[in-house]
């Protein structure tokens, strides 16, 4: 397991610093324009997907369908994701319902579940004990995790992908067991939007598709989905180094986060996550402004000797993959 190597040298004064540079540059300001211009190409996209489901009816061009939804569900996330950053809203009101419409009604995952599993892996990310991104699951981040694991932790990089496919339906079933254990704040509305959109979904497929095409829509749907959002979080912490509890704020977001190069394409593909390192030290920063504030960052870094991360995202892949390999190798070697 990779671990730290930087230590905090005056203890809070470093992101004092950058914060006031980032400030100074105005890259705080919400962006209204922007989230409202987002916000409607989505739901259109959306709201299109749908159409065109009912449009092509009981045909296997329905697939087509599938995959464009799936695409168009991942986007969703990523606004909520920026809802719950409260990005897009100053107060947490119209942002928790603005992310419950996105999550629970939309793509049928229980937004303060995911909020709440998201904001301890801001506070801790890459920590053993305390984020539940790196927590032992089907796949095992640390040697220690994994030891007296079987045959799938041993090659678990060759079935990461594979997973991937199931991250969607594993999304709803951790969704609905957050709201049975009452885990989440507003039961209520969100059971109310989870269950309109699975009675929905269900129905849709069911009425307008026959039984075969039905099972095969939401094999590709949910899938794909799964693996289009698992992309957009995997090149982001896997593989980096996991902090002992020493670093100060900026040391322990920056030195286990990495950025993924690339242009336009890649911010909209990525939702703006590709700024793994700013959005970790900035989490309310609007998602446009974080191609802004990168310079500044990566500039800092290197002035007060920290070390900053960046790749291309083939290559993010493949240092995830190497760390999954590396961790299952006592288990092969045994």
């Amino acid at each position: 397991m990779t671990t730290m190597t930087e230590r905090p040298r005056a203890a809070g004064s470093d992101f004092a610093e950058l914060n006031r540079r980032i400030n100074a540059a105005g890259l705080l300001r919400r962006r209204p324009g922007y989230y409202a211009v987002r916000l409607s190409l989505v739901s259109l996209a959306l709201i299109g997907g749908w159409t065109a489901f009912f449009l092509v009816g009981a045909s296997w061009w329905t697939l087509v369908v599938a995959v464009f939804l799936a695409v168009v569900f991942a986007q969703v996330a990523l606004v909520a994701h920026d809802l719950a950053h409260r990005q897009v809203f100053r107060t947490n009101k119209p942002s928790s319902r603005a992310g419950m419409i996105a999550g629970n009604l939309a793509i049928g995952m229980s937004y303060g579940y995911w909020m709440d599993k998201h904001t301890k892996h801001h506070a801790n990310p890459n920590h053993d004990d305390l984020d539940p991104d790196v927590g032992p699951g089907v796949l095992i981040w640390s040697p220690e995790q994994a030891r007296g694991k079987g045959f799938l932790t041993r090659y678990q990089a060759w079935f990461f992908f594979p997973l991937l496919t199931l991250l969607g339906i594993s999304l709803k079933r951790d969704s609905v067991r957050a709201l049975l254990a009452g885990t989440v704040k507003q039961r209520r509305p969100e059971w109310t939007l989870l269950g309109v959109h699975l009675i929905g979904y269900v129905a849709a497929l069911l009425l307008v598709l026959t039984p075969l095409q039905a099972l095969a829509f939401l094999v590709v749907h949910q899938a794909l989905f799964g693996v289009y959002l698992g992309m957009t979080f995997a090149p982001n912490h896997k593989g980096m180094p996991h902090p002992d509890g020493t670093e100060d704020f900026l040391r322990k977001q920056v030195l286990t986060s990495r950025n993924v190069r690339g242009g336009r394409l890649t911010d909209a593909a990525l939702g703006g996550l590709n700024y793994q390192i700013e959005h970790h030290l900035f989490p309310a920063m609007p998602t446009p402004n974080l191609r802004k504030a990168q310079p500044i960052v990566r500039d800092y870094c290197a002035e007060i000797g920290v070390s900053y991360e960046m790749t291309g995202l083939v290559d993010s892949y493949r240092q995830a993959l190497r760390h999954l390999h590396e961790v299952g190798a006592e288990l092969r070697a045994g």
